[in-house]
């Protein structure tokens, strides 16, 4: 009887590698260690998926934040022009 696979391959993939390696390690123990150490051993996993959702977001937010402030930074500079026109208008009459 073949047991379902501990790391579907989109886990493998997700995971870091010594991880990955760690896990296959825990299921290949039997008796109480193993039920202690994949208890502990799942905590770690979330941890490590809670964290690269937190960095994806962050780095989502980031490059936000960085064409936010392009755009500012186009309007700030066409204000201006606008301003030294208008002045330049103003002196002319």
């Amino acid at each position: 009887m073949k047991a379902n696979p501990r790391f579907p391959d989109a886990d493998i993939e997700e995971l870091p590698r010594e991880l990955t390696e760690l896990g296959q390690r825990i299921a290949a123990l039997s008796g109480p260690q193993q039920r202690e150490l994949e208890a502990a051993f799942d905590r770690v996993v979330e941890a490590v998926r809670r964290r690269r959702r937190i960095l994806s977001l962050v780095q989502e937010a980031l490059s936000q934040l960085r064409l936010d402030i392009k755009y500012l930074m186009f309007d700030l500079e066409v204000t201006r022009q606008e301003r030294d026109a208008l002045r330049q208008e103003l002196e002319d009459l």
